[in-house]
């Protein structure tokens, strides 16, 4: 089992009297030391117009990140296909992997927030059609030769070459959890992110399902599935829970705006126990021995995104937690 951490959103919390070029400072100095603890991926994240400075620039930040690693795969999870100039977004990607050395895994889907669509003048109602379009848009740009596609929502000549190229394809993910959203992948794209509010069970039949789309429909080639999961790492469960609940609910309320375009004052008791018991969190044995049962039911190849980036609760703790992933966690799911 392959195992990262992130995912970096850079959202500063009212409590929090830092300086925004502080708070991505920090995400550099966790990208750090991710990289040092000898972690395999980090992730950053992406919403706009968030009075908390929601990160929205996923290929500048990443290539910061590309500069300060050697080793660690660099991804958006998830990147909002719908928003993006396919053409701008190939260039920006395929730079980012040539910074990064072949590094980059890009993380596609299709968006939610209205205010999101409305602002960028997008119409939600096309948002599956354009991710479709965009990833085709995407793979013809990184090719040999000219484009030699005619993109539905993208205004550019087939008879361009965009330039630069990547030293490879970069591969291509793509989030969701309902069956079209984790079919599409499997047709779609090279890999499929499976969000945080499955069940280890409910991850299992979509993996099984994915395999069955790809083998009737004769697609070949290597598809990878990466599990995502909040969680956090301390000497004990409770101290470990203390440390990452504030940013984490603090987090998931907004999450629960920018998802539902409608303000959220707090969650309520029955949402903060329901995303208590979904979390990860505890001593390194502790959280091994839940991303065990991970692998057990869905196999040794899975790459588990471990989320351990919480806006706000102090960057030192963030570093020893990630520290420790590497260090204690990871030889013990290896």
């Amino acid at each position: 089992m392959k195992l990262g951490t992130g995912l970096f959103t850079c959202q500063r919390r009212p409590d929090d009297d830092r300086s925004m070029t502080e708070i991505y400072d920090e995400m550099l100095e966790l990208g750090e030391t991710i990289d040092s603890a000898g972690l395999d991926s980090m992730w950053v994240s992406e919403h706009h117009f968030a009075e908390d400075g929601y990160l929205p620039a996923t290929m500048p930040s990443l290539g910061a990140l590309a500069a300060r690693t050697e080793n660690v795969e660099l991804g958006t999870c998830i990147a909002l296909a719908p928003l993006y100039d396919g053409v701008r977004l190939a260039e920006d990607a395929a730079t980012v992997d040539l910074l990064a050395n072949g590094r980059l895994t890009l993380g596609l889907a299709i968006g939610s927030n209205p205010r999101e669509f409305e602002s960028f003048g997008v119409p939600r109602e096309e948002r599956v059609e354009r991710l479709s379009d965009l990833t085709n848009l995407l793979r013809a740009s990184w090719s040999e030769g000219e484009l030699d596609y005619d993109a539905e929502f993208h205004d550019v000549s087939p008879d361009v070459s965009v330039t630069p190229k990547p030293e490879s394809d970069v591969p291509v993910m793509f989030g969701g959890s309902v069956k079209p959203a984790v079919r599409r992948a499997a047709r779609v794209a090279d890999a499929w992110c499976a969000p945080s509010s499955i069940s280890v069970e409910g991850v299992r039949k979509r993996k099984e399902d994915i395999e069955r789309v790809r083998e009737k429909e004769g697609l070949d080639g290597d598809f990878s599935v990466y599990v995502l999961q909040h969680g956090f790492i301390a000497d004990s469960k409770e101290e470990a829970w203390e440390a990452m609940k504030p940013g984490y609910f603090y987090i998931q309320r907004r999450y629960a705006e920018i998802f539902s375009g409608e303000s959220v004052d707090e969650l309520d008791d029955e949402r903060k126990q329901e995303l208590k018991e979904q979390a990860i969190f505890g001593t390194p044995e502790q959280v091994a021995a839940e991303l065990n049962e991970y692998r057990d039911a869905l196999g040794d190849d899975i790459h588990f995104i471990f989320r351990t980036y919480h806006p706000g609760i102090g960057t030192d703790a963030m570093v020893e937690c990630i520290e420790r992933l590497g260090d204690e966690v990871k030889p013990l799911i290896s």
